[in-house]
């Protein structure tokens, strides 16, 4: 299960950059403009992914946050990436520690909204994925709105292009 987890956050690694490259051609009305979806703007939806994985990555180290921290600056797609940066150094350094032990590893916590839960670490983990893509998709659709290039985030999509690469 280690080796699937990995390749997951590979994967999901990958898929991040590809929304964010795609994101960054767009005007700064564009990245702000009100699309009527389950959050209101691309740039809107991408802190909800980003904030996602922080709050997760946040659990499983042992504190369980009410919310983003207020001092992040996603004002701009350049602020927004750069604290995705720090997220995803986080994040790796996390996985890096994994064993199969610690994905079965059952972890309490407290959602946003303060009710408790206690969930096996391989299980939030994957959500998390599943998650981002989700919201991707979103996004995917958002581009499409602003009549902006799409980009394939799918999954065979990254296992074609690292078979292609020998990874």
């Amino acid at each position: 299960m280690l080796k699937e987890i990995q390749q997951l956050y590979d994967y999901n690694r990958w898929a991040n950059h590809r929304i964010l490259d795609a994101t960054s051609k767009l005007s700064a009305e564009e990245f702000t403009k009100d699309l009527r979806n389950s959050f209101p703007s691309i740039r809107d939806t991408l802190v909800h992914i980003l904030g996602g994985e922080w709050i997760w990555l946040t659990r499983w180290n042992g504190i369980s946050p009410t919310g983003f921290p207020d001092t992040w600056d996603t004002s701009t797609h350049e602020a927004l990436r750069k604290q995705w940066q720090e997220v995803e150094r986080d994040q790796t350094a996390f996985l890096s520690g994994l064993t199969e032990q610690s994905l079965n590893k059952v972890i309490a916590y407290r959602n946003t909204a303060g009710n408790p839960f206690a969930n096996p670490l391989w299980q939030m983990m994957r959500h998390v994925v599943n998650h981002s893509t989700y919201h991707r998709g979103q996004v995917t659709t958002m581009l499409r709105q602003l009549s902006a290039e799409a980009v394939a985030t799918d999954l065979i999509v990254f296992y074609r292009e690292k078979s292609k690469t020998g990874e």
